[in-house]
């Protein structure tokens, strides 16, 4: 795939600390990454995205980011990244790394000499710093992860943050900002990287003086993406994707402009239940939206931040949104892998990118029971324990052996496995025609074949069965409570369960040719 590969590409979410440990301290690392590299690669992905992988105090796993141009020693080094890059490409594997421009990390260089220099100064003046007001912050925003969204520092003043304490915001009106932002960007496309993920892309400004909490979306933020993408067009086949979780899906739009982003994650999709309308609303809207621009859409079920499909799909509610997790909610395992694997297949043939977060494929469910004193998400302690955070879903990966640490690594994991994980191992599953990795292995290999980016056209179906067709091939999902006909076909590609006397069970999907 060369010249727009994104397009129709699968890419596949590494989650660096949970992924493989390579050398025996209980942290996934670049060692382990490199070494499953062929596993990759049989999966049949086109690139990888790396959460934040820069030196970092890990307030908030790797998203308070101290420096832009380097390695956590935890994971490696430079050099080791580099290599891992090459070792990639070898494969024909690309390399999306994550960048986190509204905030940096208290132990920052820049913000040290903020701290130290004195109000009103140049240095401050690369952060969000402000008076307070009647002996309180300068206004009565929240932070995205519970409490104020500011903190006062020793002489007085406060400064922003609209995540954790230890991630104050970057002012985005200092032309040092954007300056310093286009030197990162240019190191690592420098490096081979092929593409970039923009962290929370759409909070980069805010109107401080607005009685409300004005800080997603402003019109300003479209300039800064104009720059970034004059910088990647210098480079060869280079893409930005965005994270924005954004309700207009019009305004979600203006970001995929030929002069801005490539791409942005699709997270309507990720948080409809499962239900037919809702569905099939969330393609409509989707398609209808992106095709104007020609942009492509991208299909995302799960990631670093929510509730595994297994676990979400196995509840009474199957919506899902950051607000309400349903942590500790009844969930039918078994339902929830059967929907899991039809959403899967579902999501594969719809048109444009595509992105599996690590442990999918295996049908990983969220770990629901970890004990509070291993919990290191800063939701939960900034909710004061009312939110349990994103540990659940970042719970190392199983790969081989009957008992933890499952070949992750010799260490004991930085957070534990559960002990029933023996079943959903790499090695457990690899050989076994009905686990959850063949079905993703002979998926995404069909897809790779067959589909990619284009559009699909909707075909008559009975209520609550989901049917359209695409150049290779019409895919049927049965979201009903009762087996469904299939159209005419002549063979059968891949189907979620196996059919029933020729008609599709309930909470599956079929692919026809």
């Amino acid at each position: 795939m060369s010249g727009e590969w994104w397009r129709g590409a699968a890419i596949y979410q590494v989650y660096l600390r949970s992924f493989a440990d390579g050398n025996g301290d209980g942290i996934g690392d670049l060692a382990g990454l490199r070494d499953k590299l062929p596993y990759l690669a049989e999966l049949g992905i086109d690139a990888i995205w790396l959460n934040p992988w820069y030196p970092s105090p890990m307030a908030d796993g790797g998203y308070d980011v101290a420096d832009y141009r380097a390695i956590d020693p935890v994971f490696g080094t430079l050099a080791e990244a580099e290599a891992y890059i090459a070792e990639a490409h070898a494969l024909n594997i690309r390399t999306i790394v994550d960048i986190v421009p509204n905030h940096g990390s208290d132990h920052q260089d820049w913000f040290r000499q903020a701290l130290r220099a004195s109000p009103g100064s140049p240095e401050r003046d690369r952060f969000l710093f402000r008076p307070g007001k009647n002996d309180g912050p300068p206004n009565d925003w929240q932070s995205i992860f519970n409490g104020p969204a500011w903190t006062q520092v020793a002489d007085g003043e406060w400064y922003l943050h609209l995540f954790a304490p230890e991630q104050p915001d970057f002012n985005w009106r200092n032309p040092e900002v954007v300056e310093e932002f286009h030197d990162i960007l240019r190191f690592w496309l420098d490096r081979g990287v092929d593409g970039i993920r923009i962290d929370s892309a759409a909070v980069l400004f805010k109107d401080l003086d607005s009685t409300a909490e004005s800080y997603t979306d402003h019109d300003d933020v479209h300039e800064v993406y104009r720059g970034w993408r004059r910088i990647s067009d210098q480079y060869d086949d280079r893409f930005f994707v965005g994270e924005m979780w954004m309700p207009d899906q019009e305004r979600f739009a203006l970001y995929l402009r030929p002069d801005e982003l490539h791409t942005a994650f699709n997270f309507d999709f990720l948080s409809r239940p499962w239900d037919a309308a809702e569905l099939r609303t969330s393609i409509d809207l989707t398609l209808s939206t992106h095709a104007p621009i020609g942009a492509p859409p991208t299909w995302v079920l799960s990631n670093h931040d929510v509730t595994r499909p297994v676990t979400k799909y196995g509840r009474a509610d199957t919506s899902f949104s950051h607000q309400d997790r349903k942590h500790g909610m009844p969930t039918d395992l078994a339902r929830g892998e059967r929907r899991a694997r039809a959403a899967a297949l579902l999501a594969m043939a719809l048109p444009g990118g595509l992105y599996v977060y690590q442990g999918e494929e295996l049908g990983l469910p969220e770990v629901e029971d970890l004990r509070d004193e291993v919990l290191q998400d800063p939701i939960f302690r900034r909710s004061k324990g009312t939110d349990r955070g994103r540990d659940g879903c970042r719970v190392p990966l199983p790969w081989s052996g009957s008992e933890p640490p499952f070949g992750f690594g010799d260490g004991t994991p930085w957070l534990p496995q559960p002990r029933d994980w023996k079943n959903l191992t790499v090695e457990a599953q690899l050989d076994d025609q009905n686990s959850m990795l063949t079905l993703y292995r002979h998926g995404l290999t069909l897809r790779r074949e067959l589909l990619g980016d284009g559009s699909l056209t909707w075909l008559p179906s009975a209520p609550d069965v989901l049917v359209f067709e695409r150049e290779q091939l019409i895919c049927v999902t049965n979201l009903s409570g009762e087996a469904a006909d299939l159209p005419p076909y002549e063979e059968v590609l891949i189907s979620s369960i196996p059919l029933d006397g020729g008609r599709l069970p309930s909470d599956a999907t079929v692919w026809l040719r």
